[in-house]
């Protein structure tokens, strides 16, 4: 760190009037130091006046932004070239990284998005100070395998957690894996959602197999699935604890305490936080619901309450970085793990021999509406919609293969490393992995060889003019293939299930609320990029029958036998292996 304090007024130079910070004192301090992650010539600095907010700033940026303030002043220039060629000022520590992630989330549930009714003051400012990434995708339409491509920079499918319940293949290379390998103090808190789904696995025991410590986590603070507001139980390291409060603020505060700690022993930190809100049933607090009672139902008011929560602790978890003093070089990374819940209704009728679906239904209208979303849903097998669209223009909801069943509320703040503004490069949950070799020193050999993601890095410098490597999706027997500004996509039909929707083109650009089906319209295009994604999902289904481990093969993970899993799985299993085959043999 190098600083240069300057009473520059004092000498005959005075701020000019259109500076874009007025002066506060006659008194300036010049920080700098050399960015990780940058080349030898990258300075950051940060230039303190009185009490004011510190602005950072990098290399000959910093020096005309202090020259627009003195006109008259050559110094800084020259102060600036000696530092960089002398090598006088020491390389920071790399930065520490923390992956927040929301549950069932909607693209336009922000108050920067202009949602209604809704007030989120902190992911605003996140927004303001950082990359605000509008068209980033989840890795699928649902939690795990969303999830598992955040953990290894692959596809869901590659990885064994093709839908919720099915866990990662204990062979993967794992995210948390490499920080740990790279000295980073690794921790996950809250929601885990990787691991076999089942009643003994609550909160989560150390004897599951694909508990976070077993894949690269030093420390945990966790939950199989969900937790809300009040009584709860989370697992750490393995050790039932009970809880009692907001779920969302309880994970954050305790995050903060392991950050802490680590920062006192000047020791990078890389934290997992995923919340368990605003997944359904949704129970806020009475304060948090009191904004929006008589502007919606009760049930949505609850789910906009969690977003309020979560939108609390984000505060929190950004004032605390700037207490330690490590704001400046802490990347926060805040997503959701798929699209928002739907505005329909949608009713399931099950006798134990037959199950229909009803999508959309008017349900909601049969439930008193006094009743909360988990007493509505045990009376009525109605998952009730939610108002106002979580979605905002966007077409779809979670589950969907639309782009408001995949996009998620999306900012990346990194003071040091990115310069706010809005970006409409097409990005996702695979690209995370690659980023952080990138930025973060991770080893290139920690994630597999085989993967889909593509290091952002760039990104956080400039708008690239197009994604060379096309982001592909599939789960659930829908799929899609973007392209940049072009998808192709064939969503479920979940009205009849193992049933698809006819295929579907768009131009997300020119339509983004995919409004205009332009299949006929483009049929060589349609035909150019099914053949791509043909290509791409054999190697998936290569991958998901093991071909990419040393081994050649899936091993077995040590889960407990579950039959509804098993058949699922062995289902999927033949599937994949007759599409080898087919190809293998023309």
């Amino acid at each position: 760190m190098f600083c240069v304090k300057m009473a520059l007024e004092s000498h005959g130079w005075s701020p000019a009037k259109s500076a874009r910070e007025p002066a506060r004192s006659s008194l300036g301090e010049l920080c700098c130091t050399r960015a990780s992650g940058h080349s030898e010539l990258s300075l950051v600095c940060r230039h303190k006046r009185n009490k004011g907010i510190p602005m950072t700033m990098r290399g000959s940026f910093a020096s005309a932004y202090i020259k627009t303030l003195y006109p008259g002043l050559h110094t800084l220039s020259l102060v600036l070239t000696l530092v960089l060629f002398t090598g006088t000022i020491q390389a920071d520590s790399r930065p520490n990284v923390i992956l927040v992630m929301a549950d069932d989330m909607g693209w336009a549930q922000t108050g920067y998005y202009g949602y209604p009714h809704m007030k989120t003051p902190n992911l605003d400012a996140m927004a303001e100070n950082g990359l605000r990434m509008d068209r980033f995708y989840a890795g699928a339409p649902s939690c795990t395998p969303t999830r598992a491509t955040v953990m290894t920079g692959r596809t869901n499918d590659r990885t064994g957690a093709f839908r919720v319940g099915h866990s990662i293949n204990k062979q993967e290379k794992t995210l948390s894996t490499a920080f740990q390998e790279a000295g980073y103090a690794t921790a996950h808190f809250g929601k885990w959602h990787l691991n076999q789904s089942g009643v003994d696995d609550h909160p989560l025991p150390k004897k599951d197999p694909h508990n976070p410590g077993l894949l690269g986590f030093d420390y945990w603070l966790s939950n199989t699935s969900g937790f809300d507001l009040g009584e709860f139980e989370l697992s750490r390291n393995g050790k039932r604890e009970t809880f009692n409060g907001e779920g969302s603020e309880i994970i954050v505060a305790e995050a903060v305490k392991y950050i802490r700690k680590q920062a006192k022993k000047k020791k990078p930190v890389f934290a997992v936080i995923w919340y368990s809100a605003p997944h359904g049933p949704w129970t806020a607090s009475d304060e948090d619901i009191a904004p929006f009672l008589g502007k919606v139902d009760r049930t949505s008011a609850n789910m906009l309450g969690e977003i309020v929560a979560i939108d609390r602790s984000i505060g929190h978890l950004r004032e605390s970085l700037h207490d330690m003093g490590i704001a400046d070089n802490t990347l926060i990374w805040f997503t959701s793990d798929n699209g928002g819940t739907a505005n329909i209704d949608t009713e399931i009728i099950d006798d134990g021999e037959e199950r229909e679906v009803i999508y959309p239904s008017n349900c909601s209208d049969r439930i008193d509406p006094n009743l909360t979303s988990l007493e509505a849903r045990t009376l009525h097998n109605c998952y009730v919609g939610v108002d106002p669209d979580s979605s905002g223009h966007l077409r779809g909801f979670k589950k969907d293969f639309y782009e408001g069943g995949l996009r998620g509320s999306t900012v990346v703040e990194w003071p040091v490393g990115i310069e706010p503004r809005v970006s409409n490069f097409p990005s996702g949950t695979v690209d995370i992995f690659p980023t952080m070799i990138d930025i973060a020193g991770l080893s290139p050999d920690s994630i597999n060889k085989i993967h889909d993601g593509i290091s952002l890095a760039g990104v956080f410098k400039e708008e690239p003019a197009r994604r060379e490597q096309p982001l592909g999706f599939r789960a659930s027997g829908g799929w899609m293939w973007l392209d940049n500004d072009w998808k192709i996509v064939r969503n479920p039909d979940y009205a009849n299930e193992d049933k698809l929707i006819p295929y579907e083109l768009y131009n997300i650009i020119g339509d983004p609320s995919e409004e205009r089906n332009l299949i006929d319209t483009y049929p060589e295009r349609a035909k150019q990029m099914y053949k791509q994604f043909r290509a791409w999902s054999l190697s998936v289904s290569r991958s998901a029958l093991g071909s990419d481990y040393p081994e050649g093969r899936v091993l077995p993970t040590g889960r407990q036998p579950d039959p509804v899993i098993d058949d699922r799985r062995a289902m999927r299993i033949r599937e994949w292996t007759a599409e080898v085959r087919d190809a293998e043999a023309h």
